[in-house]
């Protein structure tokens, strides 16, 4: 892709501009390639939070919206980078994209081959790994398949599905994906040490580990307490046991990851005989690590009285499922066994999810709501383990969105509905 002059300065010019007004302007600017640079003007500005480090490169190249969204953000591409501990020789990424992913697990290996069947998206990429210093990547223009038919082995592979189905809805199982990488299996695994797959947040954890044969481990990451991907590492001889790492990355865990260091931060490894305590490493990254088995022998104590303080644990650890394994490590005691909340009398610092210091806890019969609520007009609701829904809830108590006051709607463990009232430690 080549821009000319004109736009090339009209980028330069208006790089901080609103591009839906700039695309009303069209006229004035006969020789500039509009519709071209506000897609570049719009990806500068989204590079900015999604890639910081790259979005003060001078010339680098942006693609449509869509292929933008769908990609990893540099926080999560180091976090994989950091998974490969030992540098390697050879990384094959198969489903290149805008090539984040596959820029920055490059950095751990001597060579890369970057493929995609997109034209375009390998005209940007070939045009941006040398002005990012990553001149041993070898852009191929292919359909992934094909392309790891006839391959050589190689060190590592990286794949990302395609998650969307025919009607553009998400897809929750690993056949709805293009490639199936549960088809391609055998094939993936005896082409390298190492394959890592990622699939979408939504995806059937449960499903997957039952559709795959070699999976080794699996890691949960969510980024400020959402759920961004699923990482599946598979290998030719499958684990005995799965260990699944529940990651959350905050704003703090950038500079970690950036250091290359991540991978010294302090895990929570269960064993049967050997539980740790802390989960949090210095630079702000949750890494809570347990296998099924672990999770289903766990012991969990439940609870129908609150105590000083509620937790409600992050995303990563909701989707694998954690339930039992957060009791038991952190001796907190469960509400219900489908409310997925925990209370505890002693603050449990290094938690990992939200904390709350509860202030009051009252039925749903008018007189109890009243007192609860006092003068209080908005409030953050959650629902949890309750039958009505936020929106309808926030109506019956005639409540805006908002405020300091977190109310959280569940059921304890002799079966009470309840309102928690509480605050945000």
């Amino acid at each position: 892709m080549t821009l000319s002059a004109p736009t090339l300065d009209f980028i330069r010019q208006h790089a901080e501009d609103d591009v839906r007004a700039l695309a009303l302007q069209a006229g004035k600017y006969p020789d500039v390639d509009i519709r071209t640079a506000i897609v570049q003007i719009s990806g500068r500005q989204a590079a900015k939070d999604k890639v910081p480090s790259w979005a003060a490169t001078e010339g680098l190249l942006y693609p449509p919206h869509l292929s933008l969204e769908q990609c990893s953000s540099e926080l999560t591409a180091r976090y994989k980078a950091l998974q490969i501990a030992e540098p390697g020789e050879s990384l094959v990424d198969l489903t290149g994209g805008f090539g984040i992913d596959c820029a920055f697990l490059a950095s751990r290996f001597r060579q890369a081959v970057y493929v995609e069947r997109q034209e375009a998206l390998c005209e940007i990429a070939a045009h941006n790994f040398p002005l990012l210093d990553l001149n041993h990547i070898t852009v191929c223009n292919e359909d992934a398949i094909a392309y790891l038919q006839q391959m050589e082995p190689v060190d590592t592979l990286f794949i990302d599905p395609a998650r969307r189905n025919e009607h553009g809805g998400k897809t929750v199982s690993i056949a709805d994906c293009e490639p199936d990488v549960a088809q391609w299996e055998e094939l993936l695994v005896g082409k390298a040490r190492r394959v890592i797959i990622k699939l979408s947040p939504m995806l059937d954890l449960t499903l997957a580990l039952n559709e795959l044969r070699h999976v080794c481990e699996v890691h949960i990451v969510s980024v400020n307490n959402e759920c961004k991907e699923l990482l599946l590492f598979l290998k030719r001889e499958p684990a005995a046991e799965i260990p699944i790492h529940c990651i959350n990355l905050t704003s703090k865990s950038y500079a970690e990851l950036a250091s290359k260091s991540a991978h010294s931060s302090k895990d929570i490894l269960l064993s049967e005989s050997d539980y740790a305590s802390e989960s949090v490493s210095p630079k702000g990254i949750q890494n809570v690590v347990f296998t099924r088995e672990q999770e289903q022998s766990a012991p969990c104590p439940y609870t129908s009285e609150t105590g000083v303080y509620l937790y409600e644990p992050n995303a990563s650890l909701l989707k694998a499922g954690a339930f039992r394994t957060i009791a038991y490590i952190y001796k907190v005691k469960k509400l219900h066994p489908n409310s997925h909340l925990y209370t505890s009398d002693e603050y449990i610092e290094n938690f990992p999810g939200r904390v709350f210091r509860i202030r009051a806890v009252g039925s749903f019969n008018k007189k109890e709501t009243k007192e609860l609520l006092g003068d209080i007009r908005k409030a953050n609701l959650t629902v949890r383990n309750f039958p009505a829904s936020v929106a309808e809830l926030r109506k019956r108590l005639k409540l805006a969105e908002g405020g300091d006051t977190y109310l959280f709607a569940t059921t304890l463990s002799d079966d009470r509905k309840v309102l928690i009232r509480s605050e945000k430690m």
